[in-house]
């Protein structure tokens, strides 16, 4: 796989500096059902690093000495496969978090999770499910043949249990990415376009769509230096740079936790070996300290950071701002 790290560590990209921890998300693991195309996390069945119970009981320290953090946001890989993921849950529950699940969806499917989508709904997680399209042959061609009968199965199973319901509290989200290296259309409309066709289609509901550009690293990013278009995206990407995306950016009040409880700015910087701190220095460990002591840090940044500033701008939580006059397709 090609390293993207050295053609984009040279960056014009702004100055950012950390605010207040709100949010901290924790990556249990890079082991999981799938291998997605445009998985910035080159995550597969085959990988083995997974979050240890020392690192969980950790992670839980870390957090009952930072009373600012209010959401636990649990991903991977596929977070729900590591042994202690139920255990992080309902401890982050018993603190009052708002607590998030990454899924993938198809492992609700997966042998030992059979009861999963009970458990999620019992302990009330906001649900972010991958759904990069509303189009079988797109999500197939994306994730791996049969993924989108089996999503689909999966979100049907979800709202039967009150997910995506108006009133039931139980959040619903999906994710959108782009088929390649394009940026993802207007987030509003192309929402609009979902719930109309799996509604239709399907008899699915969910509350709100997330729309992610695809990181210029790992799986993705190798297969753009492949293709001949690693440059040709990063011109797209600097070029749609907008800099009222920059106060919005989620590194500023996100921390991530990597599986061996190592501190980055971001997922991101995660995956590209960046951690939080000044270049060269040892790395910071959740038992280094609290919350408190990040504020006013400068954040690590480098050229992928333009995918979160490009267009409507990229967050966990989707678009930073609004272009509504893009076209609403997932089939880009």
């Amino acid at each position: 796989m090609h390293a993207t790290l050295p053609l984009l560590s040279t960056t014009t990209f702004p100055a950012l500096t950390r605010r207040s921890v709100e949010m901290v998300q924790v990556n249990l693991g890079y082991r999981c059902n799938q291998s997605c195309l445009h998985c910035h996390v080159n995550a597969g069945p085959r990988r083995k690093e997974e979050m240890t119970a020392e690192t969980v009981d950790a992670v839980l320290a870390f957090i009952a000495a930072s009373p600012e953090v209010k959401v636990l946001d649990l991903t991977g890989g596929a977070p729900e496969l590591n042994p202690h993921f139920r255990r992080l849950v309902l401890a982050g529950r018993q603190r009052g978090l708002r607590v998030i699940d990454r899924c993938n969806l198809t492992i609700l499917e997966e042998a030992g999770q059979e009861d999963l989508a009970e458990f999620l709904a019992a302990h009330r997680l906001e649900v972010v499910a991958s759904l990069p399209c509303y189009l079988e042959e797109n999500v197939d061609r994306q994730r791996g043949k049969g993924t989108f009968v089996a999503s689909i199965r999966g979100l049907q199973r979800l709202n039967a249990l009150g997910y995506g319901a108006a009133g039931s509290g139980l959040m619903l989200n999906l994710v959108f990415n782009p088929q390649g290296p394009s940026l993802p259309p207007a987030q509003g409309p192309l929402a609009a376009a979902y719930q109309a066709h799996l509604a239709d289609q399907f008899g699915v509901v969910f509350n709100q769509l997330f729309t992610l550009a695809n990181m210029p690293i790992q799986r993705f990013g190798s297969m753009l230096v492949s293709k001949g278009q690693f440059n040709s995206y990063m011109q797209l990407l600097r070029e749609a740079h907008r800099n009222d995306n920059v106060e919005h950016v989620m590194c500023r009040n996100l921390l991530s936790i990597d599986w061996q409880g190592y501190l980055y700015d971001c997922d991101f910087n995660q995956q590209l070996g960046l951690p939080v701190g000044q270049p060269g220095r040892p790395r910071l460990h959740v038992t280094d300290l609290n919350a408190a002591a990040l504020e006013g840090h400068p954040i690590r940044v480098a050229e992928h950071c333009y995918g979160c500033t490009a267009g409507q701008g990229s967050s966990c939580g989707g678009a930073l701002g609004d272009e509504s006059a893009a076209a609403p397709s997932c089939a880009n």
